[in-house]
């Protein structure tokens, strides 16, 4: 069967598309065309309006009337007659319309194409692929661990890049650009990054960083709770914070602010605990402090300690009261700032005093020196 081309004879131009005389002015003329086919269309429009409404109408008495009539039939009213004439007269007038209505088609039919007529869809389709939330693998807490440390490893300078942030349209453009940051290993990252600027007392940076982590935890909460990949969240959570109502923001930066106290408090603690942990490994033999204990000693023992002087420290002792002496070297030996020798046995480890003859009894300096004795002392470590 040949194919009509015919309607394609008779096409109107499109409005900027024709050449135009250089003393006219080529705006205004297109302006006018477009509004003049824009004018004949919503003319048409109208008519072709018109006649469907007037066919409803007409539609609707034809049928009321022979309903009355078939009533009429049923009944042997005595107004048959002049319903049958009614319903000729509806009917002529439907006739009548129907013409109207063809000529009006005809009329419509016989205009030039244009732009807006010149084709229309044959079928509209919409297939929006909706990505499932992303598979998470079943990891040992090992696996997990050294997961983490390759993503760190690859990632950490886009990570700190994206918690230098401050706009929502700037982490939006970035997420996108770099969608795979979009995850928890990014999320866990930024409250370790917060958690060690607070320590380092960098309180400003770290409530920056934190506003960044809130970002990523809402955008994975999102996702959680669309069951979708958050990938795909990143445009619709950061357009979503900016154009939300207020109640949204204020659980947002209430959110936020619940965050940067829970970083405060718990670098409190940790620094608490590394304190604690060094102590503890600062601990002498008998469990104090050398920290604390040289802290009590005495300014003249302290000038001994710290000067590493031996005579010094034994003339002090003898110069102290002898219980207040064994008093101050027993701490100095369980804490460690005082070795006495162990290869001398003669020497009470306990406070580094020669022992008395006989009894086995600790002998101060002060009562040695009486005695004609000398007290010894192993090498300050």
């Amino acid at each position: 069967m040949p194919v009509d081309y015919s309607k394609w004879n008779h096409i109107e131009v499109s409005d900027d598309e024709d050449d135009t005389h250089p003393n006219i002015d080529t705006p205004s003329l297109f302006k006018w065309r477009h509004e003049a086919r824009v004018q004949r269309m919503e003319e048409m429009e109208k008519k072709k309006k018109n006649v469907d409404d007037e066919k409803k109408k007409i539609e609707a008495k034809l049928k009321e009337i022979k309903e009355r009539v078939a009533k009429e039939e049923a009944d042997g009213g005595d107004n048959l007659d002049q319903l049958k004439a009614s319903l000729q007269d509806v009917e002529k007038q439907s006739s009548e319309l129907e013409k109207k209505k063809m000529q009006i088609m005809k009329e419509e039919k016989s205009q030039p194409l244009n732009v807006d007529t010149l084709s229309k869809d044959g079928f509209s389709k919409c297939i929006i692929n909706s990505s499932g939330p992303r598979k998470k693998e079943a990891l040992s807490d090992e696996e997990r661990e050294k997961s983490m440390k390759k993503f760190v490893k690859e990632n950490e300078k886009l990570m700190k890049e994206y918690g230098m942030l401050k706009k929502f349209d700037d982490s939006k453009r970035f997420l996108q650009e770099h969608t795979h940051l979009a995850c928890d290993e990014t999320a866990n990252y930024l409250v370790i990054w917060c958690l060690d600027l607070e320590m380092e007392d960098k309180r400003d940076l770290m409530e920056h960083v934190a506003h960044q982590c809130i970002c990523m935890q809402y955008l994975l909460e999102l996702a959680k709770q669309l069951e979708t990949d958050p990938r795909a969240c990143i445009s619709s959570f950061f357009s979503k914070i900016q154009i939300a109502d207020q109640d949204y923001k204020n659980s947002f930066y209430s959110e936020l602010e619940a965050f940067k106290d829970r970083i405060k408090k718990r670098a409190q603690e940790k620094i608490a605990e590394a304190l604690e942990e060094e102590r503890q490994e600062r601990l002498g033999p008998g469990g104090l402090d050398p920290v604390e204990v040289f802290e009590s000693l005495p300014d003249s023992m302290k000038e001994c300690f710290e000067s590493q002087n031996i005579p010094m420290l034994q003339q002090v002792i003898k110069d102290m009261p002898e219980e207040e002496a064994r008093h101050h070297m027993k701490r100095c030996v369980d804490s460690g700032l005082w070795v006495p020798s162990k290869d001398d046995p003669g020497t009470n480890t306990e406070d580094g005093f020669v022992k008395k003859d006989g009894d086995g009894e600790s002998e101060g300096e002060g009562e040695a020196e009486g005695e004609g004795e000398e007290s010894h002392y192993a090498e300050v470590k």
